[in-house]
C-alpha cells in the first residue's frame, strides 16, 4: 500500500454522515453567504480560545494579508518573520505591501530564534510575526516583550499550532491579532480552504470584517476602503464548526503517533522532534533530520513510501524575494536545515500497521547507509 504523510480518506468514512449532514444543513437552510455557520463557526472559535473575536476569511495567506492590514501595516512597514515556513507567510506580507525582513531560526527546535530580533529593528519596522512551526509555539513572552518596548504589533501565524499551548496558553491568544489556516492538511482541516483571524482588539475586528467583504461596513454597497472578497465559505464553515468538537481528539491522535516514532527511532541517528519546555506539541508535521536526507527520501520510494520535506526552499533563497537581497549564507541554520529535515507521516487516523512500515523501512534505511 502507497503510503504519504497524510492521507484524510479513513478520518472521512470515520466522519462521512456528520460531514454530509454538514453540507445538507447548510443546503437546506436558504443562505449560503456569511450566515449562521461562519456566524456559528465564529463564536466556536472564538470560545475555544478565550477571545472576544473570531473573523473566517478564505484562507490562510488572506488571514495574515487582512490581519496586517487591519493592524495598520501596509507600504513602507517592515515585519520581521523566518525563512523556514511555508511561503505563504512572506506572500501574504507583501500583498499587504510591507517588506519582510529575516531572522535566523534555532537549530534544536527550528523556531524563531527571538535573541536576533533587536538587532533586526529599523525605524521602519511595524510588526513581529512569529511562525509557531510545524505544531509548538515560537517562545513568545520575550517577544511580546520587545514589541511593547518599541511600539510594534504582534501578529502570531497559527496556521500549523490549531490547539498548541505554552505555558499552558493557547496559541493565537498573546498578541494583537492571529492567522489561521484550515487548509485541509492542518490539525483543524476543513474540506477545501478556508481561514481565520482571532483578535481580543474591537478595532481589529471591526476592520478584518470591512476587509473581507469589499470594504464594506454594515451597509452593504457602500465601500469605505476599497478591499477584496475573501469570504469564509459557509459550507466550509459548518464542516469546521462540526469538527471543532473534535479539535483536541485529533491533538491526542497526533500525539500518540508521535509517541510511536520517539519510542521506535530514538535509538537510531535520526534527529527527532524536540519540544520546546513549557510547549504542548501538536505535531502538524512530524519533522526529523539527517545529513544524508535526500538518500533516505530517495530509498524509502523503494518501499512505496513517499515523504515531504518542510521546506526544501528557503523563502530568502526564492526566484521571487531576490529583490530583498539576502545572500547566500545570510541565514545559516535555516540554510542548513533545508538539506536536512524531512517529514513521516503524520495524521490522527494513520493506521498502526502504516505507521510499523514506515518505522521499519526507515531502520532498513539508515541501517545501510
Amino acid at each position: 500500500m502507497t503510503t504519504y504523510v497524510w492521507d484524510y480518506l479513513l478520518e472521512y468514512e470515520k466522519e462521512r454522515p456528520d460531514l454530509l449532514d454538514a453540507v445538507d444543513q447548510v443546503f437546506r437552510s436558504g443562505r449560503l453567504v456569511l450566515a449562521e455557520s461562519v456566524r456559528g463557526f465564529e463564536r466556536d472559535f472564538a470560545g475555544y480560545h478565550a477571545l472576544p473575536h473570531c473573523v473566517g476569511v478564505d484562507n490562510g495567506t488572506n488571514a495574515i494579508t487582512l490581519a496586517l492590514q487591519a493592524l495598520a501595516v501596509g507600504p513602507g512597514d517592515e515585519v520581521i518573520t523566518v525563512s523556514n515556513t511555508a511561503a505563504p507567510t512572506v506572500v501574504a506580507i507583501d500583498a499587504a505591501g510591507a517588506t519582510p525582513v529575516f531572522v535566523d531560526v534555532r537549530d534544536d527546535d527550528f523556531l524563531m530564534d527571538v535573541t536576533q530580533l533587536e538587532s533586526a529593528i529599523t525605524s521602519r519596522t511595524r510588526c513581529v510575526l512569529p511562525v509557531h512551526l510545524y505544531g509548538q509555539c515560537v517562545d513568545l513572552e520575550p517577544i511580546q516583550r520587545l514589541c511593547q518596548r518599541h511600539g510594534l504589533v504582534l501578529l502570531e501565524d497559527c496556521a500549523q499550532a490549531h490547539g498548541a499551548r505554552q505555558d499552558g496558553r493557547l496559541a493565537g491568544t498573546t498578541g494583537d491579532a492571529a492567522a489561521f489556516s484550515f487548509y485541509p492538511t492542518k490539525v483543524l482541516g476543513a474540506y477545501g480552504d478556508g481561514g481565520a483571524v482571532l483578535t481580543a482588539r474591537d478595532d481589529v475586528d471591526a476592520a478584518l470584517r470591512r476587509l473581507r467583504y469589499y470594504g464594506m461596513d454594515t451597509v452593504y454597497y457602500t465601500v469605505q476602503t476599497p478591499a477584496h472578497n475573501s469570504r469564509l465559505d459557509e459550507v466550509q464553515a459548518e464542516i469546521l464548526r462540526r469538527k471543532l468538537t473534535r479539535l483536541d481528539t485529533y491533538i491526542d491522535g497526533r500525539q500518540a503517533v508521535a509517541r510511536r516514532y520517539a519510542e521506535a527511532l530514538g535509538d537510531t541517528d535520526l534527529v527527532l522532534p524536540r519540544t520546546v519546555p513549557g510547549n504542548e506539541h501538536v505535531y502538524y508535521v512530524y519533522v526529523v533530520r539527517h545529513p544524508r536526507r535526500d538518500d533516505i527520501v530517495e530509498r524509502l520510494k523503494e518501499y512505496d513510501i513517499h515523504l515531504n520535506i518542510s521546506y526544501p526552499w528557503p523563502v530568502h533563497t526564492m526566484t521571487g524575494f531576490a529583490h530583498l537581497g539576502y545572500a547566500e549564507g545570510s541565514l545559516p541554520v535555516t540554510e542548513r536545515l533545508a538539506g536536512e529535515i524531512f517529514s513521516l507521516p503524520m495524521y490522527p487516523s494513520l493506521p498502526t500497521e502504516l505507521q510499523d512500515k514506515v518505522i521499519g523501512a526507515v531502520r532498513e534505511v539508515l541501517a545501510t547507509l
